[in-house]
């Protein structure tokens, strides 16, 4: 079965088709990633003007790059929450007239399963339950995926997101946007325990904040300039990333020990950062449980994603009607 993946939320126009869930057959991406940065952030309003410029072209190749029609696919997948609305909206648009003018299921995919299925392109053999982080600018989640389509968020984020805090620290630090890339690569050449920053106290067991961790920051660099000192970016930004990925990796294990996870996964763009992964692999490993890592082309977003969730949607049943409109925010748990 070949699914065609649409996705839309942020700065990358997104398109590919997958077979059966699993197997990646064609993933085209464009992205106006260059552009956001010259104002340190994405910048809706051209994010969903460059959606709207790129988007015909962009699965135009998907299916070119394998080999098929648009008759030949079995559905038309595309993100239709959360995101930037504006954004989201240009893919669900253009996705219900191809699959209304083709006469194709249209398959609609929330985000953050689309991050956990890229996981399953790159284990095949990876099956529901296992435990998974999903974390990315706009989200921190620790869901239990207990079936393709059923989840149960265990643990999230109270304020900040953990790429949203990435982004805002390289933006005081003078890191070029996206601040996940950029404050990893200054990392190399710094002290992780240069700067004493805090681990925010948050209610819930599993749950994060990382609002508090991005100030300390910004307070910290702040005061240095009022005294005219300089603050090292290499420490800091290796004492930022050692404290956030050492929170994200001490959440995830304690629900891993507290629920016997066999498996622990990560997907997001935040999965990308080697410190996390080194984190949770070696922590994993002490539990006895098996980790699973998506590719790194496979963490950051992607058409690939949604089509593979898309398969499983699809046969889950989960069909929209013409009527499908893009959401600002809805739950990984929705039903």
């Amino acid at each position: 079965m070949y699914i065609l993946g649409i996705e839309s939320t942020c700065d990358e126009t997104a398109a590919a088709v997958v077979q059966d869930g699993k197997t990646v057959v064609s993933n085209v991406i464009a992205t106006s990633v260059q552009e956001q940065a010259l104002y340190g952030g994405v910048v809706p309003e051209i994010a969903s003007r460059r959606h709207a410029e790129y988007i015909s072209g962009v699965v135009d190749k998907a299916l070119e790059d394998a080999g098929l029609t648009i008759g030949e696919v079995d559905g038309v997948a595309v993100t239709f929450a959360p995101g930037l609305i504006g954004a989201v909206l240009v893919g669900v648009n253009y996705a219900k007239g191809l699959a209304y003018a083709a006469g194709k299921p249209l398959i609609p995919v929330h985000h953050l399963r689309g991050h956990i299925a890229a996981n399953y392109l790159t284990h095949p053999d990876l099956q529901p339950p296992f435990l998974c982080l999903v974390a990315s600018g706009g989200h921190s989640h620790i869901v239990m995926v207990e079936d393709w389509c059923r989840y149960r968020v265990l643990g999230r984020t109270v304020d900040d997101a953990a790429g949203e805090a990435f982004d805002k620290v390289a933006r005081t630090l003078g890191l070029p946007y996206p601040g996940g890339p950029s404050v990893a690569a200054a990392a190399k050449q710094g002290d992780p325990h240069a700067y004493k920053l805090p681990t925010p106290h948050v209610e819930g067991k599993y749950n994060v904040s990382f609002s508090g961790l991005k100030t300390a920051v910004i307070n910290e660099v702040h005061n240095a300039q009022q005294k005219g000192q300089t603050v090292s970016v290499p420490d800091m930004a290796a004492s930022f990333q050692e404290r956030i990925a050492q929170i994200l990796a001490k959440k995830l294990l304690a629900a891993g020990a507290d629920t016997g996870a066999k498996t622990i996964a990560l997907a997001g763009g935040v999965a990308a950062n080697g410190r996390l992964r080194q984190l949770v692999n070696d922590g994993a490993q002490k539990l006895g449980a098996r980790v699973v890592l998506p590719e790194l082309k496979y963490c950051g977003d992607n058409g690939a994603m949604i089509a593979a969730q898309g398969y499983y949607e699809l046969k889950n049943g989960n069909v929209a009607g013409w009527d499908l409109n893009g959401l600002p925010t809805l739950p990984i748990d929705y039903q």
